[in-house]
């Protein structure tokens, strides 16, 4: 575990996660490969859970699916940050990083309104 200390509530989650693994002895599967291999099959469940609604329905979803949406988005989340935890990337970090950098790809003047791929804009 490298969370050492719960300084931030991304943190204190991934503190949280790790002791849950330790105390039944599940840390030793943690590992970044079967991490990575679990959090594919629960974006499988989340993607289910849409699969064949339309995108009208997909915003106005039922509770018993928008419960459903939550305990998988919550799985994904929890998996992630485990792997976050394992590969010692401060996940927030990580995020401002990317934002940065998407901030440079797709500058509000060439990308406002579009879902153009970077290289596709003009």
């Amino acid at each position: 575990m490298t969370t050492t200390s719960p300084d931030s509530e991304i943190k204190q989650l991934q503190y949280t996660l790790a002791e849950f693994a330790q105390q039944r002895d599940w840390d030793q599967f943690h590992t970044p490969k079967n991490l990575v291999m679990a959090l594919s099959g629960e974006v499988g469940e989340l993607v289910e859970i849409f699969q064949w609604l339309t995108p009208e329905q997909s915003q106005q979803l039922s509770l018993e699916k928008k419960q459903h949406a939550s305990e998988e988005i919550a799985d994904v989340m929890m998996y992630l940050l485990r792997l976050a935890d394992k590969c010692n990337i401060d996940v927030m970090q990580a995020c401002q990083q990317k934002i940065q950098q998407n901030a440079a790809k797709y500058p509000i003047s060439k990308c406002y309104g579009s879902a153009k791929k970077y290289n596709e804009l003009d």
